[in-house]
């Protein structure tokens, strides 16, 4: 028995240590960093800028679509039909880096009757070329040519400004003013006073079109084919934190 107390009585002992130890860890812990290593109050605001733009270049998606039971005839009539829109597209001086063939494919379809069993099989030629227009008064005539020419796929109009330097740094402008004036009108509210700015983040976003009936730009093409170019915005988003005094 008398073993047993002083086993347990060791125990406690230990225990009573290992305690403490941990207790002065926790302590050490705790201890409060040096007034001079805090951290300093902020305010953080986002401001927006937007810039509109009148669309100078349109791109678009041109191609030939041909089917045929042989596979040398689908090439052959897709060949044929894709120079003739080439020639088409040079009538519109369009540059040579300005049109570049983005996908030539030919591949076997299978054809089934209404029972399900393959009957053949008819090959698929697609000849797709990606241009640039500069002179936007001529996109409906173009389209009207080289679907006269033999282009039976056209897709993926769209606007763009090739040049967005000053758009750009206009509605830069713009979103740090904005920032700005809100930082300076929650600071007021709340009663403190501005400091200097700590970061500085910003976002731009591709440019959109726009819908809300601002002049520049939109009146429909007079062509066969009526396209309109409209008009587009460029927004840019500014992350700013300040300090507070």
């Amino acid at each position: 028995m008398r073993k047993l107390s002083l086993l347990t009585l060791l125990i406690l002992s230990i225990s009573a240590l290992l305690i403490s130890a941990c207790a002065g860890g926790q302590a050490y812990a705790q201890t409060p960093a040096p007034s001079g290593a805090e951290t300093p109050r902020t305010l953080s605001v986002t401001g927006t800028g937007k810039s509109y733009l009148v669309p100078d270049i349109v791109y678009i998606y041109i191609g030939v679509h041909t089917e045929n039971p042989e596979a040398s005839k689908a090439v052959a009539e897709n060949t044929a039909r894709s120079q003739k829109v080439t020639e088409a597209l040079k009538k519109f001086n369009i540059d040579a880096k300005d049109i570049q063939t983005t996908n030539f494919s030919i591949y076997p379809q299978q054809q089934f009757d209404s029972q399900g069993k393959v009957t053949g099989v008819l090959y698929i030629v697609d000849n797709t070329v990606y241009v640039a227009l500069r002179d936007l008064t001529k996109i409906g005539d173009l389209l009207d040519a080289v679907v006269n020419a033999g282009a039976n796929t056209i897709s993926g109009i769209s606007f763009d400004v090739e040049d967005k330097t000053a758009a750009m740094a206009e509605a830069r402008a713009a979103a740090v003013e904005d920032a700005k004036k809100q930082a300076e009108e929650l600071a007021k509210a709340a009663g403190v006073t501005l400091g200097e700015i700590m970061n500085i983040s910003t976002y731009a976003s591709t440019p959109y079109p726009i819908y809300d009936g601002r002049g520049g730009g939109g009146a429909a093409m007079q062509a066969a084919v009526p396209i309109s170019p409209g008009q587009t915005v460029l927004q840019v988003d500014v992350s700013i934190t300040y300090t507070l005094k």
